[in-house]
């Protein structure tokens, strides 16, 4: 069989008949499974055969739309992508057809075979088509939740899928010779896009979102893929330059569980949602504890936004990221010349959160003078500012969050026992992320589908990735995961995020699951993350090892990444630790590969 060659490509699943756009030119069209049994077949080449789908599903394809190479050896199996082979096949009648064949194998990520897509040209050539596209393609490509649209040279419309002129809104022949870019919202085919300086170069970009630009001036949501289109071919005229694949987003359909903002699905934080419903026409006290970074700050939003004060201020304090000495006039304010720089009267939180609700997060680090006067207001719901005599009354709810076991902190009097219970009226422990781990999946779903539109690209995860992020223990919670994310897809290239895109201690112990952080017994007794190692990895050789680093560049290396540790990689409290702007730690971060 002769036949040329094009390049290989790694595909998953029915999305691999889109990843060489170029192959697709084809009309007629069937998929084999690994052991070369028939999977899929289009309507066109049940028409050029004559053998009809569901005579032949299931079948191997040595005895169905078999041609005269086939026993010698497939040679798509044999070479992994075969282009334009021309030889015999023969039709249901057993009449021998001239043909061309082109196919690719499909693979999934790990490289393994999982079948191949074949396609069938008559020998004779095809007209091609002056607008539209012909049902056969357009019914591929739908199939698989696709439009397209060709252009020429100057960015012309020539041809598309026969649904997308009724999804942007225009008539089919309006749609023919306008301006690619005037399908698009947003600058990804502006003169100067990224997507414009591809098609330029004649250049693939896959995984990349933008907007259809409807009639109306609505924008749908989409995922594209652009690649330019082989002279040879035929797909949408002869004269096609480009091809854009389409995926409209789904949006309704993969819409995650959430409750005013936070995702989840598990029990455990359905109770306290349930909790939350409960509590719309109440203002007890609320005391929500749990580890740091479970998203204590996003039950508080959520008790504030669901209550009869939902119109009023939202006021967040977080006590222990003040000094003490400072806190005292944040809170309740205070008077000129109260002390040494107060040269005008300062309302503090307490009066800015009026009609509303007042948040002291970390609470748990509140000195004892200043845990007294919290305990006044709450009794009396009355304080006077610092250096002030009068004193003043507010119409404010508090709700408090501390990651610090108030039981023990009572016990050894570090914190007041009367001050806690007034606290507590309604207790909220909100669960680590290792003990709904039913969320993982979810949540990691949700945060790729928000950075790659904040950042203007479709994201994927590797099977390996997916696996060590899933299995990872998470000591610093949803806060970590979402910092782990937004820096994997950071420094991954392309669209796909692999293991060695992980943060360090992700990447490297991902693959096994870690001995969940115990707390003394009683209730909110889980440990501090920030005080105490979540994990203890086993001794081994440095991550560093065989990137083949200078002892100058291992040294930084191992300086950045202790850093970026100690800060569970959050990247401006990294950088700013190193001395180094954001700019140059990302730089220096893919440059060690870390």
């Amino acid at each position: 069989m002769s036949n040329s060659q094009i390049p290989d490509v790694n595909t998953t699943g029915s999305d691999g008949r889109l990843e060489h756009l170029s192959d697709l030119a084809g009309l007629a069209w069937f998929e084999v499974d690994a052991d070369r049994n028939i999977v899929a077949m289009s309507p066109a080449l049940e028409d050029l055969t004559g053998f009809k789908s569901e005579d032949v599903l299931g079948r191997s394809s040595l005895t169905a739309i078999r041609c005269n190479e086939c026993l010698k050896g497939c040679g798509v199996f044999r070479h992994g992508t075969v282009r334009r082979a021309q030889l015999s096949i023969y039709r249901s009648d057993g009449t021998e057809l001239e043909v061309h064949k082109s196919g690719q194998v499909l693979k999934d990520e790990a490289g393994n075979i999982t079948g191949a897509v074949e396609i069938v040209e008559r020998l004779e050539p095809q007209s091609a088509p002056t607008g539209g596209s012909s049902p056969e393609l357009s019914s591929l490509l739908s199939g698989l939740g696709r439009e397209f649209v060709t252009a020429d040279a100057e960015m012309r419309v020539l041809a598309f899928s026969t649904a997308l002129p009724s999804l942007l809104g225009l008539d089919p022949e309006d749609l023919v010779g306008r301006p690619l870019t005037s399908l698009f919202s947003g600058e990804l085919f502006a003169e100067e896009g990224t997507v414009a300086g591809a098609i330029l170069a004649g250049e693939r970009r896959e995984g990349w979102r933008g907007s259809l630009l409807g009639a109306g001036g609505q924008e749908i949501p989409v995922s594209l893929s652009i690649g330019p289109v082989d002279p040879s071919d035929t797909c949408g005229g002869l004269n096609a330059r480009v091809v854009v694949m389409i995926r409209p987003e789904d949006l309704e359909s993969r819409e995650a569980p959430s409750f005013e903002g936070i995702v989840s699905r598990s029990a455990s934080m359905h109770r306290i949602f349930r909790i939350i419903e409960l509590l719309r026409d109440n203002d007890s006290t609320v005391l929500i504890t749990g580890e740091s970074g479970t998203g204590k700050e996003l039950v508080a939003r959520a008790l504030h936004a669901t209550s009869h004060r939902a119109d009023g201020p939202f006021i967040a304090v977080n006590c222990a990221a003040i000094p003490s000495e400072l806190l005292e006039s944040e809170l309740f304010g205070h008077v000129r010349g109260a002390f040494t720089g107060a040269v005008r009267d300062r309302a503090g939180r307490f009066e800015l959160a009026e009609g509303g609700t007042l948040f002291l997060d970390e609470i748990g680090d509140l000195a004892l003078g200043l845990q007294a006067k919290i305990l006044r207001f709450l009794q009396e719901h009355t304080f006077e500012r610092v250096g002030d005599t009068r004193t003043r009354e507010v119409d404010v709810r508090v709700i408090a969050a501390t990651h610090v076991d108030l039981v023990r902190a009572v016990a050894e009097r570090r914190f007041r026992e009367d001050l806690y219970y007034r606290l507590r009226v309604v207790p909220m422990e909100i669960p680590p992320l290792r003990d709904r781990r039913e969320d993982l999946e979810l949540l990691i779903r949700v945060f790729l589908e928000r950075i790659g539109r904040e950042r203007g690209r479709s994201l994927r995860l590797a099977p390996s990735a997916s696996r060590a992020l899933l299995t990872y223990n998470w000591p610093g919670n949803v806060r970590e995961l979402q910092n782990a994310l937004e820096y994997a897809t950071t420094v991954c290239e392309g669209q796909t995020i692999h293991i060695k895109d992980l943060p360090t201690e992700v990447g490297r112990y991902g693959g096994e699951r870690m001995a969940p952080v115990r707390g003394p017994a009683g209730p909110a007794s889980q440990a501090s993350t920030d005080s105490a190692p979540a994990t203890i990895p086993p001794a081994g050789p440095s991550p560093l090892a065989g990137r083949g680093l200078t002892p100058t560049e291992m040294s930084e290396a191992e300086k950045i990444l202790q850093e970026l540790e100690a800060a569970r990689f959050h990247r401006g409290l990294a950088a700013e630790r190193l001395g180094m702007s954001r700019t140059t730690l990302w730089r220096k971060m893919k440059q060690y590969r870390l």
